[in-house]
């Protein structure tokens, strides 16, 4: 598992990009930490650079739309779903454990 922040650092609302093989962008969404791969899978873009609307991170890039929880696509233009990451909070520590990536994802 990769240590993230305290969950002090990661205010709700606020996204953080944590350097991985692949980075990863973890959101505090009330309280509920999601992860996911950090690069948009339409354009070569930062999604914890991108706007937060409940479970849905817009990318600032195109606009694509991201659900939080599935890593589904939610609005065009992209058409490829992200990666999710599993999160653990222990001890006031956020952590990722980084999943595998499945055929025809990143």
């Amino acid at each position: 598992m990769i240590p993230v922040c305290p969950t002090t650092a990661l205010p709700p609302g606020e996204a953080i990009r944590v350097e991985a093989d692949e980075p990863i962008a973890v959101f505090n969404v009330d309280g509920e930490f999601y992860a996911i791969d950090d690069t948009c899978t339409h354009q070569d873009a930062s999604l914890a650079d991108g706007w937060l609307d409940g479970c849905t991170v817009e990318c600032p890039l195109h606009a694509s739309c991201f659900d939080l929880r599935t890593g589904k696509v939610s609005g065009p233009p992209a058409k490829t779903p992200v990666r999710t990451h599993r999160v653990v909070v222990q001890d006031g520590m956020v952590h990722v454990q980084v999943e595998p990536a499945a055929d025809g994802l990143a």
